[in-house]
């Protein structure tokens, strides 16, 4: 079971004060916070095995390619996926970009259609905002239900033989929607659709196996899951990349180089490019560690638990709107507005009060307008809060309707 008290000394971050209060972070969606185990792991390569990979035959170098493709192997077997068909990249954003630019590139054209959802992170839009421009392809999204779920009676009736991807997010970080991951990419195969999934959400909060899945592409953040910042990873089907030329060109991604020709070597080398993000890398191997150790299944369960809570305790709020589904499972990410008060005066006073939540469209702007809205606040939970982080969340946006409200 997750003792969310406990793991929280874990997260050096989260013991401190933030304007004379004892900091609550419910912006986990954005960024996680780290525990000692990755900053450790940080720190130990710098001090002990700092030395570039698979370029050199000395000891340094020798444990810095050990720990830098031990911690890939980590990741896959996290994934249930091979170490062969992990690209480390720097962020989900870049992992989307290496399948537009790589695969979709040089296979669509004219008429084609890519199908995404309304809810999805402008990381998985703009992307295929590119391919379409380059190739004449269409992109077309799947609406919403009215309780913010995604409507598959119109995602199946949108699918059809023009359909050449289909991207979406498992886990909505404005909404806290989960999508239907295995069901709609069985949609997509049976017309012939490659699927692209953003994980960027759900890697850190539930399992996730892209063989059960059946994905053929999948993408994650390193930074959401509690590793480092620019660190992510994309998985592709070995026989997918195997396909796919290069993403970007120069050293270690080479087999041979001639003046006039290069050829490449096999994936994921193929895709990584110059010097990598070593000590990244073994950063996010650390944390994958560190979440393998909580267990996934039980972080999920904690977190529909904590969520559910702050729901409840919300929901009493008068004047407040939740944009998601107000019912499990859904995930830990709750937008919200409050009538009366913009969401950036929202986060300045709560931030105030030492309580750190994000306000704004949180790179979902098609979203935000279907929803008639320019703009949310959202607290994001994740394993290290407690029903007193919701509880204080909840006391401050009392004050906060009293204070525009002149009864404070």
């Amino acid at each position: 079971m997750i003792d969310a008290a406990r793991i929280k000394q874990d997260f050096p971050a989260l013991d401190q004060e933030v304007r004379g209060n004892p900091l609550v972070y419910l912006d986990s969606a954005a960024t996680s916070q780290k525990p000692r185990a990755v900053l450790d792991a940080l720190v130990g390569f710098y001090e002990r095995d700092n030395a570039n990979v698979h370029r050199g035959v000395h000891t340094l170098a020798e444990r810095a390619t050990e720990a830098y493709e031990n911690a890939r192997t980590r990741l896959a077997t996290f994934l249930g996926a091979a170490p062969g068909e992990i690209v480390w990249t720097r962020n989900a954003t870049e992992a989307i970009n290496l399948v537009a630019h790589s695969y979709a590139m040089p296979l669509l054209g004219e008429g084609d259609e890519i199908l995404v959802t309304v809810m999805e992170h402008h990381a998985n839009l703009v992307p295929w905002h590119f391919v379409a421009r380059a190739t004449g392809a269409k992109v077309r999204a799947v609406p919403l239900r009215e309780d913010f779920t995604l409507d598959l009676d119109r995602f199946h009736d949108m699918l059809g033989p023009r359909t050449r991807l289909v991207c979406f997010s498992m886990l909505s970080n404005t909404l806290g929607t989960i999508n239907p991951a295995r069901e709609m990419t069985e949609a997509a195969h049976r017309v012939g659709a490659k699927v692209v999934i953003d994980a960027a959400q759900a890697v850190p909060h539930m399992p996730v196996d892209v063989v059960s899945l059946d994905c053929d592409f999948l993408a994650l953040s390193g930074h959401k899951m509690m590793g480092p910042t620019g660190i992510g990873a994309l998985f592709g089907k070995a026989e997918l990349l195997a396909s796919m030329p290069p993403f970007l060109g120069g050293g270690e991604m080479i087999q041979e180089v001639r003046v006039d020709d290069s050829t490449y070597k096999a994936p994921p080398h193929r895709f990584e490019a110059g010097t990598p993000a070593i000590a990244e890398a073994v950063g996010l191997g650390a944390a994958v560690d560190y979440l393998t150790g909580l267990g996934m299944a039980a972080v999920e369960a904690y977190e529909q638990e904590i969520t559910a809570y702050a729901l409840d305790v919300l929901g009493a709020l008068p004047g407040i709107r939740i944009l998601g589904p107000t019912t499990m499972p859904r995930g830990g990410a709750v937008s919200f507005t409050l009538e009366g008060v913009h969401p950036h005066d929202l986060a300045t006073i709560l931030d105030s009060q030492g309580i750190a939540v994000r306000a704004g469209h949180h790179c979902t702007m098609p979203l935000h307008d279907a929803l008639g809205v320019p703009a949310s606040a959202r607290a994001s939970f994740y394993v290290y809060n407690t029903r007193d982080d919701a509880d204080r969340l909840v006391l401050a946006l009392d004050k906060a309707v009293r204070m525009f409200a002149g009864t404070a």
